[in-house]
């Protein structure tokens, strides 16, 4: 884990690079291509396998069927529960 320090240092960097190359369209077209193949690495930590989705369903009826479950009289209600998570 990069400290304050680090991090401001590597933003620093960064930018300077981008910087040099910001003039040559080769460069930048180059650079965004890469950019958006990074993103795509970074994986979204709220998107789950169709497994674990199937899963926590299962997991859920389980849940209702032990009467362990809430109901809710009013919108209001529901608001008050989810707020108070």
């Amino acid at each position: 884990m990069n400290t304050s320090a680090q991090q401001i240092q590597m933003n620093k960097e960064l930018w300077q690079s981008i910087g040099y190359i910001a003039d040559d369209e080769s460069l930048m077209r180059r650079l965004t291509r890469y950019a958006k193949k990074l993103a795509k690495e970074r994986k979204d930590p709220t998107l789950m396998s169709e497994e674990e989705f199937l899963a926590r369903v299962d997991e859920s009826k389980e849940e209702y069927e032990n009467g362990n479950y809430h109901t809710f009289e009013s919108i209001e209600d529901l608001d008050k529960y989810i707020r108070s998570l």
